[in-house]
């Protein structure tokens, strides 16, 4: 029995802090997990300079409802649900991702939650589990399934390399250059055949 394991950021939709970055005019906010492994400093530098500039929930979301999945994301995840389960693991957050899910066709997500006050302002951030893409990979394994697992950034090679079979997708040149032993794709078709050839 296969699951997929999928990153979505970058791999089935844009990623949402570079959207937010771009709308707001605040280019510091671009820095992503491709760039920052350590995701706790990270969040914690992004919530700080929200602060700084007044900026809460209402205005990521509103950000969030322009942003379309990436050109065949959507064929890609149907036709890999027709033939296994898929789960995307990711570390956004549940009040990020609904809108995105039901341009998706609501596939199944395991994320964390925000904190947020009543004035919408984000004071802080709850992870679901620790290193929970590595985690999850290993508690699915536990009940008997092969893991394939495909992302493009720092925090998904835990789960990629746990897998039977884990594939970068459009990732960084110094993140692939850095794990030359992990196949890189570019295009959803190369990733299909990749993941297909994976459960033969």
């Amino acid at each position: 029995m296969y699951i997929t394991c999928l990153d979505l950021e970058g791999v089935l939709v844009p990623e949402i802090w570079i959207a937010f970055a771009e709308a707001s005019g605040i280019p510091e906010l671009k820095r992503t997990t491709r760039d920052e492994p350590d995701y706790d400093k990270l969040m914690n530098w992004r919530l700080g300079i929200l602060k700084e500039h007044g900026l809460g929930l209402k205005e990521i979301q509103d950000t969030i409802a322009g942003i379309d999945p990436i050109p065949g994301a959507k064929g890609f995840l149907d036709e890999l649900r027709s033939i296994c389960q898929v789960i995307i693991i990711s570390d956004t957050f549940t009040q990020f991702a609904s809108p995105l899910m039901k341009k998706l066709g609501w596939p199944t997500i395991f994320c964390n939650s925000l904190e947020v006050a009543p004035n919408g302002e984000i004071t802080g951030f709850k992870m679901r589990c620790e290193q929970s893409k590595l985690t999850t990979v290993k508690a699915l394994q536990s009940i008997g399934y092969d893991t394939i697992a495909s992302g493009d950034s720092h925090n998904d090679l835990g789960m990629i390399r746990a897998s039977k079979a884990g594939f970068l997708f459009k990732s960084t040149e110094q993140i692939k250059a850095d794990n030359p032993d992990i196949p890189a794709f570019e295009t959803y078709d190369e990733l299909m055949e990749a993941i297909k050839k994976a459960m033969v």
